[in-house]
């Protein structure tokens, strides 16, 4: 399960931030960058601090930009996880915010998603966001799949992924380390027929692709490297 790492670094939540705005999509309050004639779509799916992380909206309005119309639903109903705050620990709220309800509450966006004229869809998660990606990438949901510093997920799951994947991970990570995340490529390496891509950025900790401190230049650096992989990854098979 998961541990204080998970919960570390936790961001100032602010429904006001990003350039977009919130609409319901899929029964789900979602916060939306882009345009729809791009006609393709990224679902985000959040760590357990929930789609008003700042920083995950400055991300979303990043690959927005670069032509995507991207949807980053609320999956926790205005519940995340608030190390401060919480009433319960970590391990009880993942039991009431599990990724199999995210996964069916995942599949109703998608076909929101849809309804709008947008087939061709990808999905990026963070980490508890990653178990939920993890399981659309194993049927036809979605055309491609990015897991950044992933939680939950495991070898088996990634032996049954049937759409391109890309795992981005942290050498400083108790949930993936870089063991298991070479366990994974090994795994994509026995399954040719699904294009893949593993990598382990050094000197950074799990969740710093939207937890960095804006002081931190390597962690800065490597949030933008991250971003650029997996905006290359759906520029390959989205567009």
């Amino acid at each position: 399960m998961s541990g204080p790492q998970c919960c570390s670094n936790p961001p100032t939540l602010s429904s006001s931030s990003g350039g977009g705005h919130v609409e319901e999509l899929g029964g789900l309050k979602s916060y939306v960058s882009g345009s729809l004639d791009s006609k393709h779509a990224i679902l985000l799916v959040s760590d357990i601090f929930g789609y008003e992380a700042p920083k995950l909206r400055k991300l979303a309005d990043k690959v927005a930009a670069c032509g995507f119309y991207v949807v980053v639903p609320d999956f926790f109903l205005g519940d995340p996880f608030n190390p401060e705050h919480s009433v319960k620990p970590i391990h009880d709220w993942l039991k009431d915010h599990g990724a199999d309800r995210g996964f069916e509450d995942a599949k109703l966006v998608l076909e929101a998603i849809k309804s709008k004229g947008i087939s061709c869809i990808g999905a990026a998660g963070f980490c508890w966001g990653a178990k939920v990606v993890v399981e659309l990438a194993k049927h036809d949901y979605i055309k491609a799949a990015v897991l950044l510093h992933p939680s939950f997920v495991t070898v088996e799951d990634i032996q049954a992924v049937k759409v391109p994947i890309s795992v981005l991970g942290a050498e400083i990570d108790k949930m993936s380390p870089p063991e298991l995340l070479n366990k994974f490529d090994s795994a994509l390496n026995e399954k040719p027929e699904v294009d893949a891509f593993v990598k382990i950025f050094p000197g950074v900790a799990h969740g710093w692709t939207v937890r960095y401190e804006d002081g931190d230049e390597h962690a800065v650096k490597s949030a933008e490297e991250a971003c650029n992989d997996a905006l290359d990854w759906f520029g390959k098979y989205l567009k």
